[in-house]
């Protein structure tokens, strides 16, 4: 598969700048999942066909399918006592490496996954990075019980911030609502702007019934930004 429009040729440019920039024989990393990881790990196969040694954990069961079809041979987390790198997409992205994630709905085993690594670097093209989070909404992956009372907890705490009135989306509809990979639901938060990130991603998880969120503050520790002429830029940021 080739990439056909700018902002893939721009992923594509960040995954294998990641490549040559991070990993070597025998590494044992973190898959992302999304666009941007997916064309990551499809320019890792090129490699690993080239005689590449490496394997990788994947963060959802799409790109576990992905990886098995390109030949990226797979580990389980529950075998690995730490990784060398996961290398991640993001739906936003700022100065400070501050992320939006979730888009995908694979954001609790992007989380596990990250932690689990000694460094993550973040893949994005350079239309995810901004100057400040919250155009792309904030999901939050909550379990199916009482999903409506964890709701209510997010509004209390988003009103505690000065958000009032703000849509919070039930990602598929009440009809046929979207299920992660552990069986969770989605709440997509739309904060348009969010001033105090590193104060508000702490709170999410004080509320009973949320498994997971989508803001990942301090765990990115570099990034590398692709572009649509091929070329990829490596940021670090700590």
């Amino acid at each position: 598969m080739q990439p056909e429009q700018p902002q893939d040729h721009a992923k594509l440019a960040a995954g294998r700048r990641a490549i040559e920039t991070y990993l070597q024989d025998g590494m044992r990393i973190g898959l992302g999942s999304g666009t941007t990881s997916h064309w990551f790990v499809r320019a890792l196969g090129e490699k690993v066909k080239q005689g590449f040694d490496i394997a990788g954990v994947p963060t959802s069961t799409a790109t576990r399918d992905l990886a098995l079809e390109v030949g990226v041979p797979l580990l389980d987390l529950n075998d690995i006592t730490e990784l060398d790198f996961t290398i991640d997409g993001a739906d936003e992205i700022d100065h400070a490496g501050r992320m939006i994630k979730g888009g995908g709905a694979c954001l609790l085993w992007e989380k596990m996954v990250a932690r689990a690594s000694k460094r993550m670097v973040a893949v994005v093209d350079d239309k995810k990075v901004v100057d400040t989070l919250g155009a792309f909404p904030v999901p939050v992956e909550v379990i199916r019980f009482g999903w409506r009372s964890t709701e209510r907890e997010l509004r209390k705490l988003f009103t505690e911030f000065g958000y009032r009135d703000l849509r919070i989306a039930l990602r598929g509809g009440a009809e046929e609502p979207i299920r992660t990979d552990s069986g969770h639901y989605i709440l997509d938060c739309h904060l348009q702007r969010i001033t105090d990130p590193d104060r508000l991603a702490p709170r999410f998880n004080e509320i009973p019934g949320v498994a997971e969120h989508g803001l990942f503050v301090g765990i990115a520790d570099e990034m590398v930004i692709g572009h649509a002429d091929g070329s990829g830029e490596v940021i670090r940021l700590r």
